[in-house]
């Protein structure tokens, strides 16, 4: 009876000590998954956290490159600032430059219309005491230029550079010989085309086209003259204006100059 009951006892103890071990493994099990479960929030946590930071730190990248950005533009303002009020200054002193020369324009105006009308009236004079060679596109030329003084619509720039332009013409002829053809009175009453050598301002000759007839303006009687005793050099003279022959000295009679008055 004794046996029976240790035996019965030495089971029970097994048993109960493998309900042990199995509640002792459950225990344990679910305490692993719990830690493997907070482990997993805590991972997930720190992740969420870095994230927040990542962006946190990308935000403050972005903000310091704008401040950089927002900087560069404002050391670019203030040197194109300084830039104008150097400009600004500049122009200033343009514009007192320009008043006081408008002034001094005004002036001028004042004094160069007295001067022209002068030069005019002597380039005038000029023309009537010279030789009369193209008389009448010289005539015109100086007609222009009365016209032009009573325009309005002229600047006195303008003016004065035609005028200048009519005395350099005038200059010019003084250097020049030149060819052409013209339609005489002489003093016997006949008129006819002759050709026209003019020598510089010194001399005006005219010969027929048959070299026949030969003449000169006189110009202390102020008239056309015959004179053949120059035929053969006033012949001479138009081949070398009309490039003919080549240049070479010719004598020709030629009349004192004229005074102006």
């Amino acid at each position: 009876m004794k046996r029976c009951i240790s035996s019965s006892r030495r089971v029970s103890a097994a048993v109960l000590a493998t309900a042990v071990i199995t509640l002792s493994g459950s225990v344990f099990a679910q305490s692993v998954d719990q830690v493997l479960q907070a482990e997993l929030r805590r991972l997930n946590l720190a992740q969420q956290s870095q994230e927040r930071i990542n962006n946190i730190v990308e935000g403050t990248r972005s903000l310091e490159d704008q401040y950089r950005a927002i900087n560069k533009e404002i050391d670019g303002l203030r040197v194109y600032n300084r830039l104008m009020v150097a400009q600004t200054e500049g122009q200033k002193a343009v514009l007192e430059d320009i008043s006081l020369s408008m002034d001094q324009v005004d002036v001028i105006n004042r004094q160069i219309f007295p001067l022209m009308e002068r030069m005019i009236d002597g380039l005038e004079q000029s023309v009537a005491l010279d030789i009369p060679f193209l008389m009448e596109e010289r005539t015109e030329r100086i007609e222009n230029l009365k016209d032009i003084m009573e325009r309005s619509d002229v600047s006195v720039a303008e003016k004065f550079r035609k005028v200048m332009e009519a005395f350099q013409i005038e200059m010019d002829f003084g250097s020049t010989i030149e060819p052409y053809k013209q339609s005489l009175t002489l003093e016997d009453g006949t008129t006819r085309d002759y050709n026209m050598l003019r020598i510089g301002r010194i001399g005006l000759y005219f010969q027929s086209e048959d070299t026949n007839i030969t003449g000169r303006w006189d110009n202390d009687m102020r008239q056309w003259v015959l004179d053949n005793s120059a035929r053969n050099e006033v012949r001479k003279g138009l081949r070398i204006a009309n490039q003919l022959i080549a240049p070479e000295l010719i004598l020709v009679p030629v009349s004192a100059p004229t005074e102006a008055q």
